[in-house]
């Protein structure tokens, strides 16, 4: 079984007792976290905008064959 969950007040306590460099990576590390989500949410929102167009394009009598592929 897993630890439970740190609660924010944890975490800030650990980041405290980090020497500054240490606080640096972590600092990186928490923005490399939000860009990648950041990253992900807008290939999401890119994909559902684009199935609209793709669906013209991909349902059609011409390309059925590969549908049943």
């Amino acid at each position: 079984m897993g630890r439970p969950k740190p609660t924010e007040e944890e975490l800030l306590a650990k980041i405290r007792r980090l020497p500054p460099e240490r606080v640096a990576e972590v600092e990186d590390f928490v923005d490399f976290l939000r860009l990648r989500d950041e990253g992900r949410s807008l290939t999401e929102a890119a994909s559902r905008l684009s199935e609209a167009a793709f669906a013209r394009a991909w349902e059609n009598p011409d390309d059925a064959d590969y549908d049943r592929l």
